[in-house]
């Protein structure tokens, strides 16, 4: 018998390794990964998660640079400003890699967005 229950959702330290990281997380918890990446709330998630790595680096610039504070809040938000910009730039390729490792279609789609394209077809084929 195992000792270990199976988990549905990741622990903090697991959580840290798929958010930072990337690290795959375990196959048990395969459908949590379906619903983060494509679920309802999947991209202010994603935008959340990307912000992590580049929480040093604000913080850095607010604390250890010399000047007013204005100028200082200036240099986070710039940099705040340029991390949203790459992270929405590149949350489809980004999506797309995490779902790879976690042995789901890259090109998963959300239901949402299915019924969205499937509406797009129809509309299509009936005007041409």
């Amino acid at each position: 018998m195992n000792s270990h229950p199976i988990r549905s959702r990741p622990s903090l330290g697991q959580w840290l390794g798929y958010a930072v990281l990337g690290r795959k997380l375990p196959d048990s918890m395969q459908n949590w990964v379906r619903r983060d990446l494509v679920g309802p709330g999947a991209t202010p998630r994603h935008i959340l998660r990307s912000m992590i790595p580049f929480l040093p680096i604000f913080i850095g610039f607010f604390v250890l640079f010399p000047g007013a504070i204005w100028l200082r809040a200036s240099m986070v938000l710039l940099s705040l400003l340029l991390a949203l910009f790459y992270t929405a730039a590149y949350m489809d390729q980004n999506r797309a890699r995490r779902l790879e490792i976690h042995g789901l279609p890259a090109d998963l789609k959300s239901a949402k967005k299915m019924a969205e394209m499937e509406r797009e077809r129809e509309n299509y084929r009936r005007n041409h």
